[in-house]
C-alpha cells in the first residue's frame, strides 16, 4: 500500500507555470503506475496525464499536450507534474493517484487506481 501527498498548487496568471509534486510513502513505489486527475467545481474528475511505473511510457489528455510534463523519480518517491502556459480552464484540484501494476499499460479511467492523494488546488487568473 502506498500513500500519497500532493503539493505545490496555487494561485497564477494565464500563460504561467507550476510544478505539482506527489510524494509517495510505503514500498514498492517503483512498481507502481502513477497518474494525475483533476477535479473542476461543477464537473466530473477528468484525467489529465500518466506514467509507467518504469517511467517509459507516459499518457496525456489531448487539452494539456505540449503544456503538461509528468515524469517521476523513484529513488525519491515522487511524481511532478510540470504544467506550463496555464490556461483559465486548468482551475481545479488536483489529486494524484497509484496503482499497482509493472505494466506499461496506462489506465485513463479513475477507476484502476486505488491509492489517492488529497489534492491541491491550481487556480489560474485573467
Amino acid at each position: 500500500q502506498v500513500q500519497l501527498a500532493e503539493s505545490g498548487g496555487g494561485l497564477v496568471q494565464d500563460g504561467g507555470s507550476l510544478r505539482l509534486s506527489c510524494a509517495a510513502s510505503g514500498r514498492a513505489f517503483s512498481h507502481y503506475g502513477m497518474a494525475w486527475f483533476r477535479q473542476a467545481p461543477g464537473k466530473e474528475r477528468e484525467f489529465v496525464a500518466a506514467i509507467s511505473y518504469s517511467g517509459h511510457t507516459t499518457t496525456y489528455t489531448e487539452s494539456v499536450k505540449g503544456r503538461f510534463t509528468i515524469s517521476r523519480d523513484n529513488a525519491k518517491n515522487m511524481v511532478y507534474l510540470q504544467m506550463n502556459n496555464l490556461r483559465l480552464e486548468d482551475t481545479a484540484v488536483y489529486s494524484c493517484a497509484g496503482r499497482d501494476s509493472i505494466f506499461e499499460w496506462l489506465p485513463t479511467d479513475s477507476g484502476p487506481y486505488p491509492y489517492w492523494g488529497q489534492g491541491t488546488q491550481v487556480t489560474v487568473s485573467s
